[in-house]
């Protein structure tokens, strides 16, 4: 059993002071006010959150990070370059840039990531001698840096509505739903990891399939992308004379247990179908604004019933801090009004709205839910002054102070206990682009 001793911590929306937790297994076993630390206790003399849920990342786009700007372009144009980079990995490369990038994303505050992950194959479109050998290579990455995965193992069938596929994008696909689970199910996964299911998008898997991929992810987490971009509903209308969402409706798809990624571009149709079956939407608002892809109507989502998640999808920044900003800020550009969110709700969305919707019992400082816990300092030019109950409106991950994720301290005075995280990225990044 280990034990934290919190000079100020959120526990359910309350900013409570002098707060000891105590962890065993990974679970949080007891959370109990004590005025001192006790001999043996690890002091966190910052604001201590919940972990923060990073519920949809693609881990590879990382490499891209500062590389697709100078020409402008549109999420096509950068997406060719993303297929550049995805020809170019191997079990090997991406074991070693996922490691980098996930050790980024712990030493920022995230403890949990949701990895969208369709890079199955070798480049050429054949199956690895093991093939299992790219999805090993992503669990054994999230161990090595500390992070929770749920390995969002995605289908991806087709190139686009009524297209084959091209060949830079025949290593994501099995050929078929049996062989995706078949090859899904056969992934091990470690203590800190477990697996998840994922529709691509209507892009890149008919709809006369939803109803048999449900059937086979029962079990599973199951997200999608979902009316990212307004030419994906164009076609979707034009193909099945609906939207993605009335068409994941009609399979009777939505619900608690799946999340819409994006959903930038919904009808009002699409927001209740989505609120009223208590869908989760994972916003992932750095992203959407770097691709130019648009504003989201998240507070509509919100009132409708649906659950909202945030994440860092292309990588791009990593950052849950800019996130929470994102997901409020954005809202009040599109909408003129301030408030759109309380500093609760958001917090919630980062943290509790995130763990739910990749599986695990987390993102709250409660009895039972697993020990993830991230300290930030309160006295830096950023966080100094601001009022505790809204500090993650203030602060970034450069106030991340300690991060813990299932009772074992994995950044520490700000560091990252792999050690210097920018000379990881920078040699797998640099190795990649050789």
């Amino acid at each position: 059993m280990t034990s934290y001793w919190c000079e100020q911590a959120i526990v359910g929306e309350t900013v409570e002071h002098a707060v000891r937790i105590e962890e065993s297994g990974g679970v949080i076993a007891a959370v109990v006010p004590e005025r001192e630390p006790r001999d043996g206790d690890t002091v966190l003399s910052g604001l201590v959150l919940p972990g923060f849920a990073n519920g949809h990342s693609h881990a590879f786009h990382r490499a891209l990070r500062g590389r697709t700007h100078a020409d402008g372009g549109t999420f096509w144009t950068w997406r060719d370059e993303m297929y550049r980079v995805a020809g170019r990995l191997d079990p090997d490369s991406y074991f070693e840039l996922a490691t980098a990038v996930f050790a980024e994303m712990v030493l920022a505050g995230y403890t949990v990531v949701g990895e969208f992950h369709y890079l199955h194959r070798r480049p050429d479109g054949f199956a690895y001698e093991t093939a299992t050998a790219m999805e090993d290579a992503v669990v054994a990455a999230a161990e090595r840096a500390g992070i929770r995965l749920t390995l969002l193992d995605a289908l991806y069938l087709a190139g686009g509505i009524g297209k084959e596929l091209e060949s830079s994008q025949s290593r994501f696909s099995d050929g078929s739903v049996a062989d995706w689970v078949a090859r899904r199910d056969a992934v091990q996964f470690g203590p800190l990891s477990r697996g998840g299911a994922a529709i691509h998008s209507v892009r890149a898997v008919h709809p006369h399939l939803f109803a048999a991929i449900r059937d086979a992810s029962k079990s599973l987490p199951l997200h999608a992308h979902v009316s990212e971009q307004l030419a994906e509903n164009e076609d979707s209308l034009a193909a099945y004379g609906a939207t993605p969402t009335a068409l994941l409706a009609a399979a009777d798809v939505l619900g608690p247990g799946f999340t819409a990624v994006h959903g930038t571009h919904l009808t009002d149709d699409d927001i209740q179908l989505l609120g009223g079956s208590g869908t989760t939407v994972c916003f992932c608002p750095t992203t959407e604004r770097d691709l130019a892809d648009g504003i989201g109507r998240a507070s509509a989502l919100r009132q409708a019933g649906a659950a909202l998640s945030l994440g860092s999808d292309q990588n791009a920044v990593i950052d849950p801090f800019e996130e929470i900003r994102g997901l409020e800020m954005d809202d009040r550009l599109a909408s003129g009004r301030r408030g759109r969110f309380t500093p609760a709700q958001l917090l919630t969305a980062a943290t509790a709205g995130g763990y739910s919707s990749l599986g695990w019992n987390g993102g709250r400082l409660e009895i039972g839910a697993v020990c993830d816990l991230v300290e930030i300092e309160m006295t830096t030019p950023r966080t100094a002054g601001a009022a505790v109950d809204q500090a993650w409106l203030a602060a970034t991950s450069a106030d991340v102070n300690t991060v813990v994720v299932g009772g074992v301290v994995r950044v520490r005075d700000g560091r990252h206990v792999l050690g210097d995280v920018g000379a990881l990225l920078g040699e797998a990044i640099g190795r990649l682009n050789a």
